[in-house]
């Protein structure tokens, strides 16, 4: 028989038992739980924090890195293409890379080419980007000026890029375009088919080809949808693109370094863009589209081009724009060396991993 000394001796060690599993139990499930909902970056090696690979839940909650692959898969890219900046080259790629890489690539196809969309047309656009969850992660392209998301009354942005080309150089790639085309569809006959006019005789006879107001459209494709953007020689478009440049756009590259360009993507937006500079190197669809038949313009040309205010504003945008891209290549890697920059948490209190004490 057990004496009642012992019987109540047993009940106490039983109910101890019972104590410390239900305080760890509560520890693991609810303390542990709700730190690391807010705080799931730490390594346990040393102090600092990174994103990890690891996938685990606590209290059926999802984890930080659960969340953040999240946001890869509502990106929303729009690329505003400047006509003959080297756009058909880059979009082609991206259509190379979109099924291996599993996203969606649109093309926005205004009426008659039109570079600005219609008030109504801007709300359902933008409302159309926003809600059409099917297409995310999404890469949209097209001739259209810059359509900013915030006048609508949307939750999120769009990431906008693009590229930009040396003003006089697009105009001459443009102007021997629209006569002998280029080696993309080289049996299509093009307006100005025919014409064997030089770009150096069309300015010498001032024709309307030439003119140097042409160049105007690199600016109001970055300052975007207000009237203003599209009338020639407007300090307010020049400051406004430089602006919408400067805070709007995720990264601008230049015509004439588009493998930097590329490999700047892949290093950012590698949901999309894993495998791009490999594949542009090697596919022969890297300069895909060259303009036939172009003459350079000799100097007194360019120098009778550069003395008008529309270059003098064009090439200050571009300068801006180049002088940006190459600050962002610089602080790629660590000064001195050859070493990807990389950054960290410490000191991190209180400590995700310690469960608080009585």
């Amino acid at each position: 028989m057990i004496t009642t000394k012992y019987f109540f001796l047993l009940v106490l060690i039983t109910a101890g038992f019972v104590f410390i599993l239900l305080y760890h139990w509560f520890s693991a499930n609810v303390i542990v739980g709700d730190r690391l909902s807010a705080v799931h970056l730490s390594e346990p090696e040393n102090s600092a924090a990174r994103f990890s690979g690891q996938s685990s839940q606590a209290g059926g909650r999802l984890d930080d890195l659960t969340v953040y692959r999240e946001y890869d898969e509502k990106f929303v890219i729009i690329y505003n293409r400047v006509p003959k900046t080297g756009s058909t080259s880059f979009v082609n790629l991206t259509y190379d890379l979109c099924k291996k890489n599993a996203f969606h690539v649109l093309h926005i196809n205004i009426t008659a080419n039109m570079h600005v969309l219609s008030l109504p047309n801007q709300l359902k656009f933008v409302r159309n980007i926003t809600a059409w969850d099917s297409m995310k992660p999404a890469f949209y392209h097209g001739h259209m000026a810059f359509l900013d998301f915030s006048k609508y009354g949307m939750p999120a942005k769009p990431m906008y890029i693009n590229l930009i080309r040396q003003p006089l150089d697009r105009l001459v790639s443009y102007y021997y375009f629209l006569r002998y085309g280029d080696d993309y569809r080289p049996y299509l006959v093009r307006h100005r088919a025919g014409d064997t006019m030089t770009f150096d005789e069309c300015v010498a006879k001032q024709k309307p080809d030439c003119d140097p107001t042409n160049m105007w459209l690199q600016i109001p494709f970055f300052c975007g949808h207000h009237a203003e953007c599209w009338n020639p020689g407007s300090s307010w478009a020049l400051e406004q693109a430089k602006r919408n440049l400067a805070n709007e756009y995720f990264l601008v590259g230049l015509t004439e370094e588009m493998d930097e360009f590329i490999e700047l993507l892949e290093l950012s937006l590698p949901r999309l863009y894993r495998g791009a500079v490999s594949h542009f190197q090697k596919s022969n669809k890297s300069h895909l589209r060259r303009t036939k038949s172009k003459v350079e313009p000799t100097p007194d040309t360019v120098a009778k081009i550069k003395e008008s205010t529309i270059w003098q504003m064009e090439n200050e945008l571009y300068e801006f724009a180049r002088d940006q891209f190459h600050f962002v290549q610089h602080k790629l890697r660590t000064p001195g060396r050859n070493v990807m920059q990389e950054f960290l948490y410490e000191k991190i209190k209180p400590n995700p991993n310690v469960a608080g004490k009585n």
